[in-house]
């Protein structure tokens, strides 16, 4: 055991009002919204507040970052250029975080700076912010390693060191690179460390660098939230990729992010579920940390609505908005999956978890229930009806906030002249119009042909890009238009494609249970072409036709072959037997009008 006296939640505090906090901090936390301080918060920051060593024991998403940033900012003299905080945390995602958090928290301090420091960001940046004087460095060990080598970061006046997350540096390898720095700060330092987890190296490094600490342990009966609700789907019967798209389309989700093992894996999951009319972006370890942070940005600003991620780029993340944790690889480490799933339900909001499995892989799923010591409930997959019933809910959802927020006049006279002109009842006018709106990337009604068309067959502007209304997303077909004019609409009819366009072959289907908005979004998203420069789409029993510009460059070409729509691959080929690869060079045109086919990058 530690030194120092346990406390557990009994008699805290019920506002932080009651925990001696500065004016300025407390106008803060009332205009973030914070009424009452969680446990873990309650029982840290009046031993932190007294200058006290402390070990706290907290799951993840309990709000152990104001328990520490309040007190460090509450001592703080922001006269005083030097570091007088400093936060170790083991990703660069969580440093950001925890540096985001305690300017939001030191709203009203004058002279404040904080400057999170870590591999990956401009070196040259954090080299001049340090010079001009910062009070609080949030940093991964390794740069702040290298910062302390190089002399730009001085510590010697520093007065607290927190170690944010310390079983994750254990499982990371940093364990000795934090005592590395440990060794190299003030004698008089206070140190907070805190861990979901008690690892015995934990426990050596805080006895052997923590005097009389205080231990604050937050004990609950299960290491998972109890506000996030876990299912599992034991996979079966239907491909992987269609089970995840029917738990997105009827679940009632905000932000979701997708758990996958591989780098790899993010990118390609992400495109799929973009070429579904999905706004999804990849997160992992070999993007760019600008361009992580821009991502991430996205999603708590709404612009983005799903993150498939790998367990290190998605660590620390805190988004309100997070519904949804999805497992679609199931991890090897169940304190991995504590932490996937800490991503939802945190401060006290609820959160759904699921989980796909194997059959092969029930001795892990086994492995996470014992280690959180609560089963996993089963998840039946919702049906192709399912999906339907839900569009056609947000249709006439739809149609409810249209018929009570917009003008109709000028609509309703429309239909009343055309149903005088042509003496068609209303009711067949208006199913008219509910097939002619189906251009969404996922129509409200039917799962086969019924949104395509009789014949599955797609004529050039009736899937239109833009905004999915039934759900707010924006869809894939948004993206790259190539110079020339937008392909005409017209109707069925002819048998060969316009002048400018070709024909290809690809090899999924009705059978598959492909829609032409499913092929539009594939061939849009992948090769950058907006959705009304690709002409009709024919679909049959087990493969479609569809007409692109002339031009298509080889590489292009190449790829399409193995973009992936509804579990299939498309194996683009040129219609009517012709030789494999794009049947024109680009500058060599058929007779006709100029169309404009996708560029080369």
């Amino acid at each position: 055991m530690l030194p120092g006296p346990a406390m557990n939640s009994t008699n805290t505090p019920g506002s932080f009002a009651e925990l001696d906090l500065p004016a300025f901090l407390l106008k803060a936390l009332g205009e973030v919204g914070y009424e009452a301080p969680s446990s873990i918060q309650a029982l840290t920051i009046p031993p932190l507040l007294a200058g006290r060593d402390l070990v706290g024991q907290a799951q993840t998403g309990t709000g152990k970052t104001a328990a520490f940033a309040l007190p460090v900012l509450a001592t703080l003299d922001p006269a005083s250029a030097k570091p007088q905080a400093l936060v170790l945390a083991p990703t660069r995602e969580l440093a950001i975080q925890v540096a985001e958090a305690f300017q939001k928290y030191a709203a009203h301090l004058e002279g404040f700076r904080v400057l999170p420091i870590y591999g990956g960001s401009d070196y040259r940046a954090q080299l001049r912010t340090l010079s001009r004087g910062v009070q609080v460095i949030v940093g991964t060990p390794g740069r702040v390693m290298d910062h302390m080598r190089r002399g730009s970061l001085d510590l010697s006046a520093l007065r607290t060191l927190v170690l944010d997350e310390a079983d994750e540096m254990l499982r990371m390898g940093f364990i000795d690179d934090v005592e590395w720095i440990l060794e190299q700060t003030p004698a008089e330092r206070q140190i907070a460390l805190f861990s979901a987890t008690m690892p015995d190296a934990i426990r050596r490094i805080a006895g052997r660098h923590l005097r009389e600490p205080a231990e604050i342990s937050i004990r609950q009966k299960t290491v998972t939230n109890a506000a996030i609700r876990q299912r599992v789907w034991m996979m079966a019967g239907v491909h992987k990729l269609d089970a995840l798209t029917r738990i997105l389309e009827t679940e009632d989700t905000d932000g979701v992010i997708i758990f996958v093992r591989t780098r790899l894996a993010t990118q390609e999951l992400a495109d799929k579920l973009a070429a579904r009319g999905f706004t999804a972006a990849a997160l992992n370890g070999d993007i760019p940390q600008a361009q992580r942070e821009k991502t991430v940005d996205r999603l708590k600003a709404g612009g983005l609505d799903i993150l498939v991620a790998t367990d290190v780029a998605a660590r620390g993340l805190d988004v309100e908005r997070v519904s949804h944790v999805i497992n679609y690889d199931i991890p090897n480490d169940p304190e991995a999956y504590v932490h996937r799933i800490g991503r939802t339900g945190r401060a006290g909001r609820s959160g759904e978890a699921i989980l796909f499995a194997a059959n092969r892989e029930r001795r892990l799923l086994r492995a996470i229930e014992r280690a959180t010591g609560q089963p996993i409930e089963p998840m039946a997959l919702p049906t192709a009806d399912d999906v339907t019933d839900r569009r056609a809910a947000r249709f006439k959802a739809r149609i409810t906030e249209t018929l009570a927020t917009q003008d109709l006049a000028s609509a309703r006279r429309l239909v009343e002249d055309y149903q005088q002109e042509f003496g068609v009842p209303v009711i067949e006018v208006a199913a008219a119009l509910v097939l002619m709106s189906q251009g969404d990337a996922r129509p409200a009604i039917g799962v086969d042909g019924a949104e395509a068309g009789k014949d599955g067959e797609r004529t050039a502007g009736n899937a239109a890009p833009g905004r999915d209304r039934a759900s707010g997303r924006e869809t894939a077909t948004s993206g790259y238009r190539p110079e020339g004019p937008a392909r005409p609409q017209r109707g069925r009819g002819g048998d060969g494609p316009e002048p400018g366009f070709e024909r290809y072959r690809i090899e999924v289907g009705r059978q598959h249970g492909v829609r032409p908005g499913n092929i539009v979004g594939a061939i849009a998203n992948e090769a950058e072409v907006d959705a009304q420069y690709i002409g009709r789409i024919q679909i049959f029993d087990d493969h479609s036709l569809v007409d692109l510009p002339e031009g298509m460059p080889k590489e292009i070409y190449r790829h399409l072959q193995s973009v992936w729509v509804s579990g299939q691959k498309l194996r683009l080929s040129r219609a009517g037997g012709g030789p494999e690869g794009p049947p024109h060079k680009p500058g060599r045109r058929k007779a006709g009008p100029k169309k404009a086919g996708p560029k080369r990058r």
